[in-house]
């Protein structure tokens, strides 16, 4: 993959550079009346959306963490609480999530955050060559290897995610 550069630079982008991984950056215009931000990429960019990973922020007694799942389902919160050797995760209040990333709602990415937190990415990642995950802000996605996203956040893999529909 190709390395592209722009002024569109984000924590993210900052991070993947000093660690000097590959990745490209995939730009749109976001629509703020689209009513879910992953789906919304995959239409705009044309790709699949099994290929494009949200990133939730998730309270784990008491403490923040982060999910990686794929656009196309949805976060299994019992699943996650286990990956995690805990009984119980809820989802992150949005003020706590965007105070710990200092990325916005629709804009967290999983790299570059404000403050680590222990990381969980979907096994369905494995499988892929590329996965694109926010870039840091709303309009704009990076598409990198899942071994190098999984290494540079230190994450756990397991199924996570659930199937939509």
């Amino acid at each position: 993959m190709g390395r592209k550069t722009s002024s569109q630079g984000t924590p993210a982008t900052a991070a993947l550079a000093a660690a000097g991984v590959p990745c490209v950056l995939h730009p749109y215009v976001h629509d703020p009346a689209a009513s879910s931000y992953g789906m919304e990429a995959a239409e705009v960019l044309g790709i699949p959306p099994e290929k494009i990973f949200k990133t939730l922020m998730v309270e784990v007694e008491g403490r923040l963490a982060v999910a990686v799942v794929p656009v196309s389902g949805n976060l299994d919160l019992k699943a996650f609480a286990a990956a995690l050797g805990a009984k119980k995760a809820v989802m992150a209040n949005p003020a706590a999530a965007e105070r710990r990333t200092g990325y916005v709602l629709g804009g967290i990415s999983p790299l570059g955050q404000r403050q680590s937190s222990p990381t969980v990415v979907d096994a369905s990642a494995l499988s892929l060559t590329t996965m694109l995950v926010s870039g840091g802000r709303r309009g704009m996605d990076i598409e990198l290897a899942p071994a190098e996203l999984i290494r540079l956040t230190s994450a756990l893999t397991a199924a996570i995610g659930t199937r939509a529909g």
